[in-house]
């Protein structure tokens, strides 16, 4: 193994580690256009909304194929800035998956709705469309919320069933916000992510897969209004000029440097998702029949931003895989049902057993476009061990 992908452990060990996400290794293939990219917003000193911003959002909007990208500076404010747009808020229902990471529901507390946590499938780990079904029904029949949005997260780089969410949107009058923050660069039906949804959030977090070095998110959509709206909320709510305040808004722009950065990137994306769909290949065919590989929802092309397996013995497996050097994420250990922060807003434990089964049972391996043959089959070997 080349030993720019290893680090030695100490205590003279031979233990070598794996990188989990290899960001040096990109940045070493990208450096001179990252150095001249940076240079030049350097030298022109425009750090807040810069040119470099208006031309990566540019780029995205073309290759989402939607008439607009809005940046934002982060994916949760991207998230936030589409519920102040569509004015969702107090007594308004937003439904979403329990399994997922908090950013997805603190949004819609911070608007002032009600987060309504709804049960995955457990192949796909993505939002259930009968479960939803359901959980809007129960909602009106409750009567305290009235039903407005959903949020449909595209978990771990696989877009969520969009055909059936859509449709069931349709027929019960609700806005549809996908939440791509680990997704973008995929397809679902020959679809770009960023037009599977009336509005798609993304994050530019460092270790997705397009990531820049901070903070940073971006909004999609086709809706003239909406664009105008959110470029209006992330610069606090302007109108004409920044003194003119037509709505509340929030401090979400996205710096001029963070844009260069994403720029760089871009010139290498389409080859990194390739790499990291032969690296996913590699680990199927390696475990399949000794784990439970990921399933693919028939018509989408992942990004893989991680790749999960799942399996019982999860805890014991990933301390043996740490002892070899093998790091291991768990992608969530806690469904957002069962988390205090919302509390008051749930049934409590039991009330969706297939998001409280995967965070028991999931465990993410190292994923991105830099892993060789020789560390994958490192990580392979490790787990087949670990599971004897």
């Amino acid at each position: 193994m080349a030993m720019d992908k290893i680090r030695r452990c100490n205590d003279d060990a031979t233990l070598m580690t794996i990188p989990f996400v290899d960001l040096s290794a990109q940045q070493r293939r990208i450096r001179d256009d990252l150095d001249q990219r940076i240079a030049r917003v350097l030298d022109h000193g425009g750090y807040i909304l810069g040119p470099e911003v208006a031309e990566l959002e540019a780029t995205l909007a073309a290759c989402a194929g939607c008439r607009h990208a809005i940046t934002l500076s982060s994916g949760t404010d991207a998230l936030l800035a589409v519920l102040m747009a569509r004015d969702i808020g107090p007594g308004d229902a937003v439904f979403m998956p329990a399994f997922t990471f908090t950013a997805t529901a603190e949004v819609v507390l911070q608007a002032g709705a009600t987060p309504v946590f709804v049960d995955v499938d457990g192949s796909t780990f993505n939002l259930d469309p009968e479960c939803l079904r359901t959980a809007i029904t129960h909602a009106r029949e409750q009567g305290r919320l009235h039903p407005a949005a959903i949020i449909a997260v595209d978990l771990f780089g696989q877009p969520a069933d969009y055909r059936a969410i859509n449709a069931i949107a349709a027929e019960n009058g609700l806005f549809v916000l996908a939440d791509a923050a680990q997704s973008f660069g995929a397809r679902y039906e020959n679809h770009a992510v960023g037009t599977l949804a009336p509005a798609t959030a993304t994050s530019f977090y460092p270790a997705k897969p397009l990531g820049c070095y901070g903070d940073g998110g971006a909004v999609f959509t086709d809706d003239d209004d909406l664009a105008a709206a959110c470029i209006s909320i992330r610069a606090h709510g302007e109108g004409k000029n920044r003194y003119d305040i037509v709505r509340l808004g929030m401090n979400g722009r996205l710096d001029t440097l963070q844009a260069a950065v994403l720029l760089a990137k871009l010139t290498i994306f389409d080859d990194e998702i390739e790499r990291r769909r032969t690296v996913a290949r590699q680990y199927t065919e390696r475990l399949s029949g000794l784990v439970e590989t990921p399933a693919q929802l028939p018509g989408t092309d992942t990004i893989w931003a991680q790749y999960t397996i799942k399996l019982p013995q999860r805890d014991a497996v990933a301390a043996s895989l740490r002892e070899r050097g093998i790091p291991t994420q768990i992608y969530y250990p806690l469904p957002m049902h069962l988390q205090p922060a919302y509390a008051p807003h749930v049934a409590g434990p039991g009330s969706l057993p297939v998001s409280e089964r995967l965070c028991g049972e999931v465990l993410a391996l190292p994923m991105h476009p830099y892993l060789d043959q020789a560390a994958i089959a490192m990580i392979c070997d490790g787990l087949d061990d670990a599971l004897r």
